[in-house]
């Protein structure tokens, strides 16, 4: 069994590892290649920060990631980007069913971004992040648009980002959810030892190049380094040593702009409350899942973990019909906590066995259970950072409240976009019919065009087990898209590789 010291760290980019939450300060930056040379010998010494640890923590770091045309425009050959995932090549704008699927239609559809809408035009060729220490961004930023940097890239569109903290927007800690990489290979992903829910997850569903939770390496692009002699320091394939790995300890980077109503959020709330601020924190709390300080809503009901433990530290397995958290609450849509077996047939026995028999061969499904499948197939390794400031609720709902912008710069890293990013946002966030639901989807993210049957889809219900279903309706657009993409954060090997590729572009063999 490998040991974490034994993974390749130094070839790993540091935000596959850490958050850099200390790193108060950032700075995102869309940026199109102006001098091909240029860039690729900005690319030779470029400060990108690895994912080794440090007796200290740094005051600085760096992180690169490539589209699909930059990849193209600093001479990755076509033998190389048709192995990569159709969803990356063609992008998160590809046809109007994928941004049907993604809910990017109405308010959120791509003709209305601010970029990326187009692969061209407003797609930029690259995102550079910086993050630094309180105080220490501008400083950062000079050393790193030096004059090759200046020569080399446009910038296209630099990213609102500010320090809020734990807290997003609305005003909620969300800095809790997030899934572990096993890094020391310390779990199975046999599915006979895999019953219940687990936030410990397999590094090929972060990482390319290594096993996922099905046990098997996603496909990538390989070379052959008998016909491209530049590919001999890339990284060994492990599923073929013949071969070698050109997206080893790289991932995929899904990045969405998002903007957030946060006056429009509270007012509403308050009106739908009688203004009584008890119940607009109730009400607020179960469209999240969680109260403000990030308490999950069924904290009274797990046996076993104090509720200042609680954080990661429970599944929905005890309240199934949503009394406590609603089924459609956005934290149990964007991670339903379910594992391979529900867990009422955890049971052993002759009894138990056959249960699970039947749910294995798909027998005995229960018609909520159709769209919420095992959570570890489509976990999402979360870094965003919020933009504007974060108002409490008694000032949102001011009506002379200024005018100011708030949001997320969403960013997520998968070694899958359809089976990780692009399955967690048409299954669970926008769909309508999630988990036996009806024409409810996410009560924040969700866009609020009617079904193309012409039922609405702005309300949320909240389940009372002393009364009747207690029902929030017209519910406004609080999360509007306004602009996102696709793109590769490579290994830093890989990186080597692209900034050596000859002048005349392509592969070295060509």
């Amino acid at each position: 069994m490998k040991k974490s010291n034994d993974f390749e760290f130094d070839d790993l980019q540091g935000l596959l590892r850490f958050g850099y939450g200390k790193l108060t300060d950032s700075c995102f930056m869309l940026l199109n290649i102006a001098n091909v040379e240029a860039a690729k010998q900005w690319l030779k010494t470029a400060p990108i920060s690895n994912a080794v640890t440090m007796d200290s923590p740094p005051d600085t770091a760096l992180q690169i990631a490539f589209s699909v045309h930059g990849l193209r425009i600093l001479g990755i050959g076509e033998s190389i980007i048709s192995d990569f995932s159709d969803e990356f090549i063609y992008g998160m704008t590809r046809n109007e069913n994928c941004s049907r699927r993604l809910g990017d239609i109405g308010r959120n559809t791509p003709e209305r971004w601010e970029w990326g809408n187009d692969s061209v035009t407003t797609m930029p060729h690259i995102l550079l992040l910086l993050y630094a220490k309180k105080g220490k961004l501008e400083a950062w930023r000079k050393t790193v648009e030096d004059e090759r940097f200046s020569q080399a890239f446009q910038l296209l569109r630099q990213l609102p980002t500010s320090d809020s903290g734990r807290f997003e927007p609305f005003g909620f800690d969300d800095s809790i959810s997030q899934p572990t990489i096993d890094w020391t290979y310390r779990q199975s992903t046999d599915p006979h030892e895999r019953d219940r829910y687990s936030n410990l997850l397999a590094v090929g569903e972060m990482v390319l190049g290594y096993p996922n939770e099905y046990g098997q390496y996603t496909a990538r692009p390989l070379v052959d380094p008998k016909k491209d002699h530049l590919a001999t320091d890339l990284p060994d394939a492990e599923d073929d040593l013949t071969l070698k790995d050109f997206a080893r300890n790289g991932t995929y980077l899904v990045l969405r702009e998002l903007s957030q109503d946060v006056p429009g959020f509270w007012q509403f709330l308050d009106k739908a409350s009688d203004s009584k601020p008890k119940k607009r924190e109730q009400l607020a709390a179960s469209m999240v899942g969680r109260e403000r300080n990030g308490t999950p809503l069924i904290a009274e009901h797990i046996p076993g973990i104090l509720r200042k433990d609680h954080g990661n530290h429970f599944t929905y397995d005890l309240d199934a019909k949503g009394n406590h958290c609603p089924i459609s609450a956005h934290v149990r849509r964007a991670n339903p906590r379910t594992s391979d077996l529900p867990g009422n047939i955890t049971d052993v026995g002759i009894i138990g066995f056959i249960r699970r028999l039947a749910k294995i061969l798909g027998f005995g499904q229960k018609p909520e259970e159709d769209l919420v499948a095992s959570s570890r197939f489509h976990r999402l390794l979360r870094r965003g950072r919020s933009y504007g400031n974060v108002l409490a609720p008694e000032e949102a709902i001011k009506p002379d409240i200024p005018a100011a912008k708030h949001g997320l710069q969403f960013i997520c890293l998968v070694a899958n976009i359809s089976r990780q990013f692009e399955f967690v946002q048409n299954a669970w966030i926008a769909n309508s019919k999630f988990n036996g639901l009806h024409e409810e989807p996410d009560p924040l993210l969700g866009n609020r065009e009617p079904l193309m049957s012409g039922e609405g889809t702005d309300h949320f219900n909240r389940p009372d087990p002393s009364g009747p279903m207690r029902k929030t309706c017209h519910l406004p657009q609080f999360v509007a898209v306004h602009g996102g993409g696709y793109f590769f954060m490579p290994g830093l090997r890989a990186l080597k590789y692209i900034s050596a590729l000859p002048a005349n572009g392509g592969n070295s063999s060509s």
